[in-house]
């Protein structure tokens, strides 16, 4: 959520920023700024108010004790009305107050000067790519086909027991996808990463700390009797783990990792492009989150990409970097960068990561501060990122290391699953 005071310090700057969102800004600026000037003005009038009734009324109690009965009456009949006044007054604060609120709520994050303008994701721009694609023989299949050959994850069962979108993963797929999990999370710690196990309900106070409220409701599964939401992703509960703080500098870097199962009630469509493991309701991330200081957090983010960098290439998967145009970008983020792996099989990019520094926009909901070195109070910079979501990269090892024996496993995943063949 974006700072008033920001705002009015930068609007003509920001509403030209906006604009490679294709978001219209104006309007709404100048009705948040109005808002704010009212909450003010009230807040100022409701304070004189108060205390004007408790200086009376300090003197109402002195008169009474004096004997001025008669003075003293005349005064209350003046603190009745500044009561009621009082009453008009904070109702009208806690209306305005919600109102701009609400308002703060619509407007998306600003992009990153590097932000390139566009509409969609054909206007993302590729900043890098590495990895050979393999050659594969004859009558290759796609991950959905492979699977069903060598009976590793069942799309019909999972569809029987819960619904589309729910797999169920068997045998050596099982295995696998176990063998993701803790390599990753062994790189993350190897890193500097400290692992969490992680709720995967949050309450709502958690979803609008890190943006997921209001934008993304209807993509969220909602235990409505408990009022509960089933994490999108790790990011949601392990960002609110420090909602409210106030650190130090000495705190920082603060670089957090985690796995769990994730849950999107994204919309369907139909076709290849979501068949299998491309689009699921219910998928298995580990994440990586960073918390830092507002001069570090860009380094911090290229850290976090040359640490997912690495893992693609010791998975020997062909893949390229693309940097997220404004119509492409994420309500909360301010610069995004997208991994995505190449299905030889599909003849396709599969996006397997996002990381995205948020800059202040999710800690000015989440009140998470620090204070820097001359000791003032500053909203700090959080980012996150998928290191790394495992249908898809799950998809790209399926298709792009088969053989005619079988699905060969990368070298590095042998020692995690007990076997380097899928027969």
């Amino acid at each position: 959520m974006l700072q008033v005071s920001k705002i009015a310090e930068h609007k003509d700057e920001y509403i030209q920023a906006l604009k490679k969102r294709n978001f219209e800004a104006e309007a709404i600026f100048d009705k948040i700024l109005e808002l704010d000037e009212t909450r003010r003005s009230t807040q100022a009038q409701l304070d004189v108010t108060l205390s004007t009734s408790n200086k009376l009324s300090k003197e109402i109690g002195l008169m009474f004790k004096n004997g001025e009965h008669q003075k003293a009456n005349v005064l209350k009949q003046k603190t009745g009305k500044l009561k009621e006044d009082s009453k008009d007054l904070s109702e009208k604060l806690n209306s305005t107050t919600a109102q701009l609120q609400e308002l703060l709520y619509t407007v998306p994050n600003i992009p990153h000067p590097s932000v390139p303008a566009g509409k969609s994701e054909e206007d993302n721009e590729e900043i890098f790519k590495d990895g050979d694609v393999p050659v594969l023989a004859e009558g290759s299949q796609p991950h959905w086909e492979l699977a069903k050959k060598y009976d590793i994850i069942d799309f019909e069962l999972g569809n029987k027991i819960t619904g589309a979108g729910f797999p169920v993963y068997k045998g050596k797929g099982a295995r696998l996808q176990r063998a993701l999990i803790s390599w990753f999370l062994d790189k993350a710690t190897e890193a500097g990463y400290t692992e969490y196990q992680l709720p995967l309900l949050v309450n709502e106070a958690s979803g609008y700390g890190t943006g997921q409220l209001p934008d993304k409701e209807g993509q969220m599964y909602h235990v409505t009797e408990d009022d509960l939401y089933l994490i999108p992703t790790a990011e949601v509960p392990m960002t609110n783990m420090f909602r409210d703080n106030l650190m130090t500098e000495n705190d920082f870097p603060i670089k957090c990792t985690g796995y769990t199962p994730c849950f999107r009630r994204e919309a369907g469509s139909y076709g290849a492009h979501v068949r299998g493991l491309n689009r699921l309701h219910q998928f298995d991330k580990v994440e990586i989150v960073r918390v830092e200081t507002q001069e570090n957090s860009y380094a911090a983010l290229d850290g976090m990409v040359d640490h997912i960098k690495n893992l693609l290439k010791e998975l020997k998967l062909p893949y390229r970097i693309l940097r997220l145009c404004g119509g492409d970008l994420g309500f909360t983020a301010a610069l995004t960068f997208d991994f995505e792996v190449f299905s030889t099989a599909q003849d396709r990019w599969l996006e397997i990561s996002s990381v995205s520094n948020f800059e202040t926009f999710q800690a000015n909901r989440l009140k998470l501060r620090y204070k820097n070195k001359e000791n003032q109070k500053e909203l700090a910079h959080t980012l996150n990122g998928s290191a790394l979501a495992l249908p898809r990269v799950l998809a790209g090892i399926l298709e792009n290391y088969q053989t005619e024996d079988g699905i060969k496993v990368p070298e590095v995943l042998v020692p995690y699953c007990g076997f380097d063949l899928i027969d």
